[in-house]
């Protein structure tokens, strides 16, 4: 049975060297990269499961690393860094990353949350696969894992379609912020309502005609969201 690969991507030696001992311990196969364009060769090469990045690096800091990253690659990624403001976090999630983890770090919650996204990963969701939904000028093909707005196709990132997904199964009905989290990340961040607020803003952008005044998932204050039924 294959290992889940994780790439740790770190320029500060001590810290690769201590996590590739600590999740090789753990059962994991572990490759390692110490700037930007290494981690990207690595990448490609050897398609890791899930990507550990730091944001201060030579060469290439993390921001850049990730959005070239995602120019090939929806391989899940948490980034690991010191630079800890709001804003670095909702950038970093606005790229594209799955979580975002403060240094100085607690090694065991960093293994938490690579394990709460190796379950999302894997084929756990034994559901029965609804048929295509169509909510206004929006479809949803859930076998296809596909989605058509105004005639044409968007690309969604692994998170954006789970929690679409989610709210999609549950269409007319509210959905609290516990929930989705649980659903979408695990229940290990089940209070995190902050990233779940910036990953209904990046849907929003890609789905609602007028983002700014969301007709198709509303927020219901201090609740959770809801994705309306269309117009009779």
């Amino acid at each position: 049975m294959k290992r889940f690969r994780v790439l740790v991507v770190d320029d500060e030696e001590r810290i690769l060297n201590f996590l590739r001992t600590k999740l090789k311990a753990l059962g994991y196969e572990v490759l390692t990269a110490s700037n930007g364009l290494e981690a990207l060769e690595q990448a490609q090469a050897q398609e890791p499961d899930l990507i550990v990045l730091d944001l201060i690096m030579p060469k290439m800091d993390g921001f850049e690393t990730l959005k070239e990253l995602r120019s090939f690659s929806s391989v899940p990624v948490i980034i690991l860094s010191a630079k800890g403001a709001d804003v670095d976090k909702i950038k970093g999630l606005g790229l594209g990353a799955d979580d975002y983890l403060q240094k100085p770090f607690n090694p065991d919650e960093l293994v938490a949350r690579i394990e709460a996204i190796r379950r999302r990963l894997q084929p756990a969701d034994r559901r029965r696969t609804p048929e295509p939904l169509s909510v206004g000028d929006l479809t949803i093909d859930f076998e296809g894992r596909r989605v058509i707005h105004g005639g044409k196709q968007e690309h969604l990132t692994r998170i954006e379609w789970l929690l679409l997904s989610e709210l999609a199964r549950n269409v007319g009905r509210l959905m609290p912020y516990e929930d989705l989290l649980t659903r979408v990340w695990g229940p290990e961040y089940r209070d995190d309502v902050q990233t779940l607020r910036t990953w209904i803003s990046r849907l929003r952008y890609k789905l609602e005609n007028d983002p700014s005044n969301p007709k198709l998932i509303r927020t219901m204050p201090k609740t959770g969201y809801i994705m309306d039924l269309p117009s009779a």
